[in-house]
């Protein structure tokens, strides 16, 4: 029954909103099924709505994407409907990474009717320098609660929100996404701890919510249930996209789980063929009932297997005409499939039109595929998805599975080549493991090149490897000149070796390493952004200044004297601009220099990085009278204006126009470079 004691919770993740926002057919799927989802927590009157991860698809979404969302937050969650609920912990300990440490509906700037708490997923994870991801923005925004936000990968804890209305009380725990490996080896080390209230604890219902794979996908690739605590009484998880939403048992540790499952169809898979609910929860003291909303506005999607070597009767693979044969069974399955998906829109008006339509044609057994487009051609006014209507795939042979293949040590030690789905640094690890020797790494390790891969695949770091390569080979130099080795390249060699290996044992050290690679290259990428902004404003001003000779160049030889003398003016400008910046001549005298002084003090940031191998850095590193006389020579030419010119070259005009600050920076880079005792590029 609903009363004062009486919590209504929406339950819902997955919504993944932005997903093919620029395909004609399906881009507004998510946000009309957002709409519905809001939609059914305002018509129910609940407390608040529990998001459990990805509400964005991409982890930076577009302006389209996030004005729908901040559309729909407006319209459905703010209201004068009172909330019924006190929150009781300490809010600067569970938003403490916010700007502003409370809740929502808290706010006196603020009207919130419905709030909403959410975790982050995979899809829209904090990155870059600042650590920041698309829901920071929308709790900034005040419209919607970010909590579960851990910052450390060397310790957990798990602070719950403590709410209470009535006499019902929930402890409400969330964790957001984490890579699986990660996340797994924490809990097998203790690193993960889940914090209790101190009175009365047996009287809270404990809801956690949690981001990870739940299904087995590698070894550690996933999170057992075993692996959380056993007070916790429901357990909402996200991440994976069929719907389970009916609380499940789990006999071991006594709680229940919950999988809402996705809300839109994001790939042609027969778990997202389930049909789509959101989950509104009643918690009453101890008890709870999961009532299930069947989401509407979906759109419907049929699956079908076809196994051609299953029809002896219809397909003879040496008849030469059974790919005809083949192509008229597979337009007969999808026929069926629309007429079937027509049927069911008739009950239902706010279903899209158009269905998904997937059928999945092993032609295993000496079969010929025929052509895809050309089957797709027939459809593409009739089903939304007419490219991905056939997948033509081949049954693979496998042992015969016998009861003992089912034991679970067995499954962990199994090869990735068995079936496990390979990641990004599962293939580095591979292709490292089986080169030549060659090209083996001698100075990185395998885990650390696969997590900077992988941070330049999925979250476009462009800097992180390069990054990764600079800090591990400063911080084995370091090594090096501490055990002050001599100079010979067997014994570095060797020294190197035993460094690598012993970073390689001690996995925690190799991920904080990996993490302070991973800021420097955000870092890096901010301080690239500053320069780079600031270069362009001042190729703006240098634009404006001779943008009369630029526009003068194409004009007659009939016009007027001071027409002509303007252009003389702004041309001498231009060539003193390429040639010296230093330089104080006359018109831009004063310009000039400052813009030689800002050159000079971005003199580290410009300095080009060159690849140099151990004995060419380890010997870099030793003082000699050369590096004394380069330093001094370098010295000579930053301070005085008049060697900068003579070292200048003098382009054409049509140079002159796509030149800035930027001469100066690589001049003053390269004879740094020559300061520091390597020079790749010099001719000498």
């Amino acid at each position: 029954r609903d009363d004062e004691d009486t919590f209504k919770i929406l339950i819902a993740t997955d919504i993944h909103l932005g997903y093919l926002e620029k395909d004609p057919v399906r881009g507004n799927d998510t946000f009309v099924t957002f709409n519905e989802i809001l939609d059914h927590a305002q018509k129910n009157e609940v407390d608040f709505v529990l998001l459990g991860g990805d509400l964005f698809h991409e982890n930076k979404p577009s302006r389209k994407t996030l004005h729908s969302c901040l559309e729909s937050l407006r319209k459905y969650c703010m209201g004068d409907r009172p909330v019924q609920f006190e929150i009781l912990s300490d809010q600067a300990v569970n938003f403490h990474y916010s700007k502003f440490p409370w809740v929502n509906y808290q706010d006196g700037n603020l009207n919130i009717s419905i709030p909403i708490f959410s975790i982050h997923g995979n899809h829209d994870d904090p990155t870059g320098a600042d650590a920041l991801c698309a829901l920071d923005i929308l709790s900034c925004a005040g419209l919607l609660n970010h909590f579960g936000r851990s910052t450390s990968v060397e310790k957990i804890d798990i602070s719950p929100i403590l709410l209470r209305k009535g006499r019902t009380k929930i402890a409400l725990y969330g964790l957001g996404a984490i890579p699986d490996e990660r996340l797994y080896r924490m809990f097998v080390n203790k690193q993960v701890t889940m914090l209790r209230p101190k009175e009365d604890e047996d009287s809270w219902f404990n809801l956690f919510v949690i981001h990870q794979n739940r299904s087995k996908h590698g070894a550690t690739n996933y999170i057992p249930e075993q692996f959380l605590d056993d007070f916790i009484n429901l357990v909402v998880w996200g991440h994976e996209h069929e719907c389970k939403i009916a609380p499940s048992q789990n006999e071991r540790q006594c709680f229940y789980v919950s999988q809402p499952g996705s809300s839109v169809v994001t790939s042609l898979s027969p778990g997202e063929a389930v049909k789509k609910h959101i989950g509104l929860l009643h918690v009453k003291g101890k008890k709870m009932k999961m009532q299930k909303i069947a989401l509407e506005t979906v759109r419907t999607f049929h699956m079908e297997d076809i196994v051609l070597a299953d029809h002896p009767d219809l397909f003879n693979p040496d008849n030469p005409k059974v790919t005809q044969a083949i192509q008229a069974f597979c337009m007969e399955k999808v026929e069926l499939m629309l007429d079937n998906a027509e049927r069911e829109r008739l009950g239902n008006p706010r279903q899209p039109e158009k269905p998904l339509i997937r059928l999945r044609v092993d032609y295993t057994g000496g079969f010929e595929p025929f052509s895809v487009h050309r089957f797709s051609q027939k459809y593409m006014d009739r089903v939304a998805n007419p490219k991905d209507i056939i997948h033509f795939f081949r049954h693979r042979e496998q042992k015969e599975k016998n009861d003992s293949d089912l034991n679970f040590g067995k499954l962990v030690s199994r090869p990735a080549s068995e079936g496990m789905t390979l990641r990004v640094e599962d293939l580095v690890k591979q292709y490292f493991q089986t080169a030549e020797k060659k090209v083996q790494l001698s100075l990185l390790t395998e885990r650390g090149m696969g997590e900077a891969v992988q941070e330049f695949v999925d979250k476009e770091e462009k800097d992180a490897i390069e990054e990764l390569v600079k800090f591990q080979l400063e911080k084995t130099q370091r090594f090096l000149k501490e055990r002050r080795t001599d100079a010979e390249e067997e014994k570095i060699d060797e020294e190197v070796r035993k460094f690598r290996e012993s970073r390689k044992k001690n996995t925690e050290e190799e991920d904080e390493e990996v993490r302070e690679a991973m800021t420097r290259a955000r870092a890096h990428r901010s301080e690239d952004t500053v320069l780079v902004a600031a270069s362009s404003d001042e190729e703006l001003m240098d634009t404006g200044m001779k943008g009369t000779g630029d526009s003068d160049d194409g004009l007659p030889a009939t016009l007027s004297r001071g027409r002509g003398r303007a252009r003389g003016r702004a041309r001498g400008a231009r060539g003193q601009n390429s040639t010296a910046r230093g330089s104080s001549q006359r018109g831009r005298g004063s310009t000039s220099q400052e813009s030689a002084t800002s050159s000079r003090t971005y003199k580290p940031v410009s300095v080009p990085a060159k690849n140099m191998s151990i004995m060419d850095a380890f010997r870099s590193l030793k003082p000699g009278p050369s590096l004394n006389s380069s330093k001094s020579y370098s010295e000579n030419i930053i301070d005085d204006d008049s060697e900068l010119e003579d070292f200048s070259i003098v382009p054409s005009p049509k140079v002159n126009q796509r030149l800035s600050t930027t001469p100066s920076l690589s001049k003053i880079g390269s004879q740094s470079q020559t300061s520091r005792g390597v020079d790749f590029e010099s001719d000498e």
